[in-house]
Parts: C-alpha cells; sequence; structure tokens
C-alpha cells in the first residue's frame, strides 16, 4: 500500500511541475542559491566582511546563537562572513592554555574544558559537534544568502590535526623526518619547529594529496552552497596549489579567495582575490603607541602603489582573532588612537573587517583554547561601526575591489602627524584628515570648499591656506558638497 501511494504522489508530482510556468533561469538549473546572485566584484567593491568566532560568539557556542543574529549584521553593512574553523578539532596533542598539552593535565575535569586549537582539524568535511549538527550549519548559510551576505570558510590546508584518518591511510601525505616520523609545522628559514606540536604538517609535493584536498573544499561548494575560502597561512601552501583549486571551485560556481598571508602579492592573479593588510596594521599599531608616524603610512602606501597590481586588495582591520587573543585588545594596542584606526581602515582601499566582539566594545582577550563568550551590549563601537557601513556600503569613493576607487595623498604643513588623504570615483570625492598624535595639532592641507563632515553630519568650509587645528587623535571624513 505505501508503495502504490508513493506511486501516485510521484505521478502527481510530475504532473504538477509539467503544468507549472517555467521559472527563472537560476532556479531552472537547480541552483541553491535562490535567495542571493552569485558572488562579484561589483558586491565586493562595497562590502564589509565579518569574522565570526561560533565558538565564543555566544554562550551557548552554536551556529543556531550565530543564525538568529545574521540579519542584525546589515545593520552594520556586512557583506560576507568568515566563519572561523567550525570543523572537529583532534584530541590528540590537543594544546591547553598556557603552552602545556592537555594530555600533561592529571585532573580529568580540568582537561575537560581546554577545548582545543580551531585550526587542529581531525575532519574536513563534518562540523563540531559543540556547534550543532549539518543542518544547523545549512540553516546558518541559507539565512546568510537571505540576508544577502555571503558565508566563506576558513580553509587551513597546511596541515591537520593527529587524529585525521588520513595519518592512518595515508602517511605519505605528510611531512616526515629521516627516520620516517610525520612532523608538526617546520620554518622553512630555520629548519626549527614553529611550536605548533597540535598539528601534523601535511606535504604539498604529493599530488594525491592536492586532489584529496580540493575534493574536500568542492565537497562545501557542491553540498552546502558556501561562497568561498579564507586560506590560513596561505604562504606555507604552495601558490600553484591555490592556484589550481581556485580553477577547480570556480568551475562549480563564482567564489571570493581571501589569502592570510605575510606578503600575498605573490599569491593574487589567479589564486586570490583579497589578502591581508598585516603590514599596515602594524603601523597602525606602532603609530598608535609613539613609534611611527603619518609619514611612515604615507611611505607604505606608496610602497603597496609601486608593488602590487592595480587589480590586487587587502583587508583592513584593527582586530582579528590572532591579533585579539596573542597580541592584545583594540585599546591595548591602540589606546585613544582606536577610533580614528577603525575609521581607517574603511577609508583605506581595500575591505574592512570586523572581528566578533569588536562591535560591542569588546576589551577583553578570547580565550584561545577553551570556552569563553563575547559581550552583547551595545556601546559606542556599534553605531560607530553602523555608519562607517553605511558609508563604505553606498559611497562610491571608498570602493575597494578591482575597480577600487583612487587614492591620493593630501600634503599638509605637517606631514609627520596628520595622515590625509583622497578617495575619488564617479564623481564622488572623499577625504580623510587624522591627527596621528596624542597632542593637538595645527596644521593647513592642500583642500579647500565646502564639506560635509560626514561623522558629526555637520558642514565644513576650509578656504585655501587656513590654519586648521586638530585635537589628540582627532579625524574627519569629509565630503564633498
Amino acid at each position: 500500500m505505501r508503495r502504490l501511494l508513493l506511486a501516485f504522489l510521484t505521478v502527481s508530482l510530475l504532473i504538477s511541475c509539467k503544468n507549472e510556468p517555467k521559472k527563472d533561469s537560476m532556479e531552472a538549473t537547480g541552483e541553491d542559491t535562490l535567495s542571493i546572485a552569485p558572488i562579484d566584484n561589483e558586491i565586493l567593491e562595497s562590502a564589509v566582511i565579518y569574522e565570526a568566532n561560533i565558538r565564543q560568539y555566544s554562550p551557548e557556542g552554536t551556529f543556531d546563537a550565530f543564525t538568529k543574529d545574521i540579519p542584525q549584521l546589515k545593520e552594520l553593512g556586512v557583506k560576507v562572513i568568515w566563519l572561523m574553523p567550525m570543523y572537529p578539532i583532534s584530541m590528540k596533542n590537543r594544546k591547553a592554555t598556557g603552552g602545556r598539552d592537555v594530555a600533561d593535565i592529571e585532573d580529568p575535569e580540568e582537561r575537560k574544558k581546554y577545548l582545543g586549537s580551531y585550526y587542529a582539524i581531525s575532519d574536513y568535511s563534518a562540523v563540531n559537534p559543540e556547534h550543532g549538527n549539518m543542518e544547523d550549519f545549512d540553516e546558518l548559510v541559507e539565512t546568510a544568502h537571505e540576508n544577502g551576505m555571503y558565508v566563506i570558510l576558513d580553509w587551513v590546508a597546511n596541515h591537520t590535526g593527529w587524529d585525521h584518518q588520513w595519518l592512518t591511510d595515508h602517511k605519505d601525505w605528510y611531512t616526515q623526518n629521516e627516520k620516517g616520523e610525520v612532523v608538526d609545522p617546520i620554518n622553512d628559514e630555520t629548519g626549527e619547529s614553529w611550536g605548533w606540536t597540535d598539528v601534523a604538517d601535511l606535504n604539498f609535493d604529493n599530488q594525491e594529496l592536492r586532489k584529496a584536498m580540493i575534493e574536500e573544499m568542492l565537497f562545501w561548494v557542491r553540498e552546502h552552497d558556501i561562497d568561498g575560502f579564507r586560506a590560513d597561512a596561505a604562504h606555507s601552501v604552495p601558490t600553484d596549489f591555490w592556484e589550481t583549486a581556485a580553477e577547480k571551485i570556480k568551475e562549480e560556481k563564482p567564489v571570493f579567495m581571501l589569502a592570510e598571508a605575510e606578503s600575498p602579492k605573490d599569491l593574487f592573479h589567479n589564486a586570490f582575490d583579497m589578502g591581508y593588510n598585516w603590514e599596515g596594521h602594524h603601523i597602525m599599531n606602532e603609530i598608535a603607541q609613539g613609534k611611527k608616524t603619518a609619514k611612515d603610512y604615507d611611505a607604505y602606501m606608496q610602497k603597496i602603489d609601486t608593488t602590487f597590481q592595480d587589480d590586487d586588495y587587502l583587508m583592513n582591520f584593527v582586530t582579528n582573532h590572532d591579533e585579539n587573543s596573542w597580541a592584545g585588545t583594540v585599546k591595548e594596542r591602540m589606546g585613544e588612537a582606536s577610533e580614528a584606526m577603525l575609521a581607517l581602515t574603511y577609508t583605506l582601499p581595500g575591505m574592512p573587517l570586523i572581528y566578533s566582539g569588536q562591535e560591542y566594545d569588546m576589551d577583553k582577550r578570547l580565550l584561545f583554547f577553551e570556552k569563553d563568550t563575547i559581550p552583547k551590549t551595545k556601546g559606542k563601537v556599534y553605531p560607530l561601526l553602523e555608519k562607517l557601513g553605511e558609508l563604505k556600503n553606498n559611497n562610491t569613493a571608498l570602493n575597494g575591489g578591482k575597480e577600487a576607487a583612487a587614492y591620493a595623498n593630501v600634503e599638509t604643513s605637517a606631514e609627520e602627524k596628520i595622515l590625509a588623504f583622497k578617495r575619488e570615483k564617479d564623481a564622488k570625492v572623499l577625504y580623510y584628515v587624522a591627527n596621528m598624535t596624542a597632542k593637538p595639532v595645527s596644521f593647513t592641507a592642500d583642500l579647500s570648499g565646502d564639506f560635509q563632515d560626514y561623522m558629526s553630519d555637520s558642514e565644513v568650509q576650509i578656504s585655501e591656506g587656513q590654519e586648521i587645528q586638530f585635537g589628540p587623535w582627532e579625524y574627519k571624513i569629509l565630503i564633498n558638497k
């Protein structure tokens, strides 16, 4: 009886489908991205990216807890969500806070609280059960798409955790010492371990490993409709692997590729769309700490102009998971300069990053190997990010992708202290002017006219040669009227 009922329903469904009018081309292909257009450069030009630390985002540490907040991210202008690794984590050689190994902790209850590094992955094609199940993950992606946002996964290609099945089935896929023992990642310059003893180094000389790795990436694109990858330690994996991987993945659908690399310029072109602005970030920290000046940032921008191609672009940030946990909070590193530096990340060429908790004025270092949680009270930073996000999304003078708005230095009478530049595209003109010191500054600048002071929503008139006074770390975003 059950078989007859199923047959009847199947025939009925086929007849009803045959009689339905044709759907649009995207629906007709059967793609699972009906609620969002494929990601492209036009979208990325005005995008803000959000780094989601699922473990620490909520007390629950679940996909569901993050998913319910996704619609709110639209308030911040977010268009790309980067999920930190949400795969199962290896137990073997698991790390604990303070550089200890979990295995060395005698108290079994104490051992339980150490959840391990997100980057010590035991299975590339599963989700960490602490966060929920695969259906919960799919709901996260679907919710993001319904709200006009794209989801990229943190991809850790350089190494696996010590519990990964590959270590049993394909030991030859790993780097081995002269004794035939698999080793943790090695610093190529010194020949010594980086100290990442909770992971096993993969050997990309092995072509079968490369094929398997690409298949793992394709799994998430084909089966779970994700929109790209952030490549962890991208410079530690051969560039030609990333080029092949990007080519194969883009045969399935358009994707966005972000490289974590100290010198990302060598990784662009056929592999990645965007790299990290690590050097620019470190200069921001040093300016805030009085170790460098506005002139140093000018020099850095000139360096970028001569070493990167026109369609290369970088991710700008005042914090991320590494900086927060290991280098310190925004306030620790940047102090009273924090707001000027945050505004700088939105006005520079490139894409600004928000890290989980940053929007809530988070002033603590999140624990890396154990459960923690971010604050959820809106303070000073949330409305600031709302305003900056709206400007980034809607003013083409801040386009930052492959067709970025022009960037030009603006000369001032205090080059060591005042950072000033102009962005321009499609008849839209915007200026960023900031006092990059902890003391008041009087100066003149090579700009004049009637402007809107965007942050205060007031009118400003500057005449040629006019002396301007800025307080410590004061900045303005000026828009031509």
